[in-house]
């Protein structure tokens, strides 16, 4: 009965192509709301986590000494900053190209668009490893190396670069989500 049925729908919907009227395609639908989700979204987290960064900063005083804690002092931090900033600009070029682009279906744009997901997806991880790397450091410390945990001093100031790169992170797995879902459907594309 299910063969049947199948059969009865895809011959409609080859007399409906024939005749003119517009087929709906669901799945090409849900992709391209899927891609410009997943882009806006990254763009979001990157501006909200660079906005957090950049007005982040605390002052204590220890021992007599001003002591002011602020994202330019960590190369790491600054990087994750610039690597943000450089992530939001390019969802913002990309949703509008995918945007402008949905129209053809030219496996040359799905190709530009995975490429673009990954090189986009590195930058974002790169920066998340090294802002992580300096924030596990100041959180807690390093004995062997003599460093010392300076979050139990500034701890807004860390809670707030915490914040920053969790929202970093969200974008990072918007971005494997697009790449994932642009290498699917060029393999599909590629088996057809």
């Amino acid at each position: 009965m299910a063969p049947e049925v199948a059969r009865d729908k895809a011959s409609f919907m080859l007399q409906a192509k024939s005749l003119g009227f517009p087929v709906p395609n669901t799945s090409k639908r849900s992709f391209f709301m899927a891609q410009i989700m997943l882009r806006v979204l990254a763009a979001v987290f990157t501006l909200t986590a660079v906005c957090v960064m950049a007005t982040s900063s605390q002052s204590i005083i220890l021992l007599g000494f001003t002591i002011k804690a602020h994202y330019s002092y960590s190369s790491a931090m600054r990087f994750l900053l610039v690597s943000d900033a450089i992530v939001c600009a390019f969802s913002v070029i990309s949703v509008i190209f995918v945007y402008r682009s949905s129209r053809t279906g030219s496996n040359l744009k799905n190709c530009y668009l995975f490429l673009h997901d990954m090189v986009i997806m590195v930058l974002a991880i790169s920066g998340c490893a090294a802002a992580t790397a300096v924030g596990y450091i100041s959180r807690y410390g390093e004995e062997k190396m003599g460093w010392m945990a300076i979050c139990n001093h500034v701890g807004k100031f860390c809670n707030q670069m915490m914040i920053s790169m969790v929202l970093s992170y969200l974008a990072f797995f918007s971005y494997f989500a697009l790449a994932v879902m642009s290498s699917n459907k060029a393999m599909y594309q590629a088996n057809e």
